[in-house]
């Protein structure tokens, strides 16, 4: 079954410039890794509450273990310092549900 991996992220300025870069090289590697991006920024609406992201990212992996795999991959550990130096960010693992429940 399907897992998300879901990313409120901030960026902080002045590094926008390391974000860009990070941004670039990230896909490829989520990719690898079986990862495909269902919303990578965009336009977001609140519908409830005081939650107001600046940027959600929301990313589809075969299983909990491919993300794993690609979270502590040499590959994404070689560019994580880029996100980690110029946002703040959360990050969380939901599973998916089959379409019956």
């Amino acid at each position: 079954m399907a897992v998300y991996v879901i990313i409120d992220i901030a960026v902080r300025p002045p590094s926008a410039a390391d974000y860009a870069q990070y941004v670039e090289k990230v896909r490829p590697i989520v990719e690898h890794y079986g990862g495909r991006y269902r919303a990578r920024g965009g336009a977001i609406t609140t519908l409830s509450g005081a939650w107001n992201p600046e940027r959600i990212i929301v990313i589809e992996f075969p299983s909990a273990d491919h993300v794993r795999r690609w979270w502590t991959s040499p590959e994404y550990r070689a560019i994580v310092g880029l996100r980690e130096n110029s946002t703040t960010a959360r990050a969380i693992l939901v599973e998916g549900c089959d379409e019956s429940t």
